[in-house]
């Protein structure tokens, strides 16, 4: 009898351990490497169809926070749309991609421009998912944590003319790999760019027109309740001509010019010292009928709007106000940091 009672507690101790053993194997198959995650998100993107989603990004590169509202939409391979909305200051654009191009437009002027351009694939895109996964995979010294809900990388951005934002941290869902959050940092690391998503769908449908440009402009002015063509109002050629922030050290204003023309006032700026350049100011027109620009160069996301650069010039509206930044002097970066600086306090 006590035979059979040390072999029952035996027993019941092996069980024990069997137990134990269970929870920690079962344990440890729930927790991924770094290198698990990014191959499960490289898996993400060969598989998916494509997504859509609603962002907030909250920019603080200026004097105040400016919040913008992001509806995104992607069919693979190669469509896309970009929605960015600011209610407070009236900004609306939109960045589609089709197989005739790449647009940028602007529907409350009616206005578009046209690229050949490689976006959003020729650039970190704080809000498009396979862009996300493909600076994870690209940075070998990218930073991982794991938290009871999310997957957390710290990598360095792709921005090619922009060396100011040079990291990003990047917080997915364990759940399904969905973005949840992304912060661009400044070199002191401090978040200059804040975006952050819900309502992501996986392998979402779209209607066949969906990434249509005169579809997307009618519907865009629609909701602004805008003519689709026709006469529109004149409005005052009255504006505040603004000045950068921010310019190339040794470089200084030295010409103001007001001059008149058929289409009212236009501002010219003149900087001469060891980097020269113009900015040309004057008040954006509504066109009656849609109309495209076609521009040999990228869009330029300036954060505040986006915009259209080439090599040596950088073109963008905002506040009612068409500008034009000029130069031969300054290379690209240069001229996105005087554009940005155009807008409120320089990026420091």
């Amino acid at each position: 009898m006590k035979a059979k009672g040390m072999n029952n507690l035996r027993k019941a101790w092996l069980l024990v351990v069997v137990g134990l053993v269970s929870i920690l194997v079962l344990a440890g198959c729930g927790t991924k490497s770094q290198e698990d995650v990014t191959a499960s998100l490289g898996a993400k993107v060969e598989e998916m169809k494509g997504y859509e989603s609603n962002a907030k990004m909250t920019l603080q590169t200026g004097a105040e926070p400016q919040v913008y509202e992001v509806q995104i939409g992607h069919n693979k391979p190669n469509y896309y749309k970009v929605n960015l909305k600011n209610a407070e200051k009236d900004q609306s654009q939109i960045i589609i991609r089709n197989d005739e191009g790449v647009f940028v437009l602007t529907p409350a002027l009616n206005k578009s421009f046209r690229f050949h351009s490689e976006w959003p694939q020729n650039s970190s895109q704080a809000y498009l998912f396979e862009s996300l996964v493909n600076d994870i995979k690209n940075d070998p010294e990218a930073k991982f944590t794991a938290t009871e809900e999310h997957y957390v990388f710290e990598t360095k951005t792709n921005y090619q003319n922009n060396k100011l934002l040079p990291t990003q941290e990047i917080t997915l869902s364990k759940k399904d790999l969905s973005p949840v959050s992304v912060k661009v940092m400044d070199p002191d690391k401090k978040p200059l760019v804040l975006v952050e998503f819900s309502d992501f769908k996986f392998d979402a449908s779209f209607d066949a027109d969906a990434f249509d440009v005169k579809k997307n402009m009618t519907g865009a002015r629609a909701s602004l309740e805008l003519p689709a063509s026709g006469p529109v109002t004149e409005e005052s050629d009255e504006f505040s001509a603004m000045t950068p922030l921010d310019t190339p050290a040794g470089t200084d204003l030295k010409e103001e010019t007001v001059v008149e023309t058929a289409n009212g006032k236009r501002v010219v700026m003149t900087y001469e010292g060891t980097k020269t350049f113009t900015l040309i100011q004057e008040k954006a027109r509504n066109s009656e009928v849609p109309t495209s620009q076609l521009v040999n160069g990228n869009p330029a996301d300036l954060g505040f709007t986006v915009g259209a650069m080439t090599e040596n010039s950088l073109t963008w509206t905002y506040q009612g106000v068409d500008f034009t930044l000029a130069s031969k002097d300054l290379s690209q970066e240069e001229m996105l940091m005087v554009a940005r600086s155009v807008q409120g306090a320089a990026i420091k």
